[in-house]
């Protein structure tokens, strides 16, 4: 009956079969888990996934209870005639057919993991040492640019265009799909359909330099009307919190290298900092988003990421870096 089931049932069927036991429960949910499905291509896949492992679980306790069986009756002779026939229907047959249904599931499974889209929305997401450019494409709109974070609607299939500025990386979400390589030079397109809203995990999945591991984001699926407000808000400057820090922003440099939306900063060598403070972390997904790690990356930048580009400002006032901190927090 679980194989007919609605997506939704059939997820909370195996949510219940995982957290029913702890030798299962570990590792099987979580805003970074690709058991715990919050999208479309990740509930197929996770499906597969417990499809093998029930089958090879069920094999092996097949398998054990025939050795059960020929160690109490090692007394008993076979003819040659029926030890055959159990090779041959337990060996080649068995695990033939076994293996014939198993991949044909999978290749049936397969065409929806990659569905051909025709979506409004467009997200360009490029992969840089060691950060990510976000760029969204919405018909009748202007493009939108952020970094380090996305944002998609709840129920809307979602196209995401993959490229790379240096090395190769893969994008990965894995409560909302499977993972898509990013290479320099081409082109790569992923959907996905987030079914839940929630904030989830996601990283590169492609060793791409030093700073590999701390080369994370966040995906924040929101209900249409919220995603909606969201990106109206996004088109619009953020004015900053008050106070000397844009001052400061510009006069040190920090423009050259960044853009904020309706400022005289235009940089396009870092990430696009016009709503870094609604952004859930700092420093591609490495640290939670409030003044004092903001403060802590502008000062250094290189302790807290190691391989990444961005000169240390720690020769600064503590003050000056704090005022800093305060006006890119308030840019939501």
């Amino acid at each position: 009956m679980i194989f007919g089931c609605h997506p939704q049932q059939r997820r909370s069927a195996f949510a219940r079969f995982a957290t029913g036991s702890p030798l299962f429960c570990c590792g099987c949910a979580g805003r970074q888990s690709a058991l715990d499905a919050a999208g479309s291509e990740a509930d197929a896949t996770s499906f597969l996934f417990w499809v093998l492992v029930i089958t090879g679980a069920l094999i092996w306790l097949a398998l054990a209870g025939l050795l059960v069986y020929a160690i109490r009756n090692r007394r008993r002779t076979w003819s040659e005639d029926a030890a055959g026939r159990l090779i041959l229907w337990a060996g080649p047959v068995f695990s033939s057919t076994v293996l014939f249904g198993l991949l044909t599931y999978t290749l049936w499974l397969m065409p929806g993991l990659r569905p051909p889209t025709d979506s409004a929305l467009r997200v360009e997401v490029i992969g840089t040492q060691f950060w990510w450019r976000v760029v969204y494409r919405k018909s009748a709109r202007p493009p939108v640019t952020s970094a380090n974070e996305i944002r998609l609607p709840v129920g809307e299939r979602v196209e995401f265009v993959l490229r790379s500025d240096d090395v190769v990386h893969s994008f990965w979400i894995p409560s909302l799909g499977g993972k898509m390589d990013m290479i320099p030079g081409r082109t790569n397109t992923l959907s996905l359909l987030a079914e839940r809203a929630g904030s989830y995990g996601g990283a590169c999945a492609e060793f791409c330099g030093t700073s590999h591991a701390l080369m994370a984001f966040s995906a924040v699926a929101m209900m249409p009307d919220d995603f909606e407000r969201w990106l109206d808000t996004q088109s619009r400057p953020a004015p900053g919190a008050p106070g000397p820090g844009r001052d400061l922003f510009m006069r040190h440099g920090c423009g050259s290298c960044h853009r904020i939306d309706g400022t005289e900063a235009r940089g396009l060598l870092g990430p696009d900092l016009s709503h870094i403070g609604g952004r859930e972390t700092v420093g591609a997904g490495i640290l939670p988003n409030t003044e004092e790690t903001i403060a802590r990356f502008v000062a250094e930048p290189a302790a807290l990421k190691p391989g990444t580009r961005m000169p240390s400002f720690s020769m600064l006032p503590p003050e000056e870096i704090r005022a800093i901190a305060t006006y890119l927090k308030g840019l939501k």
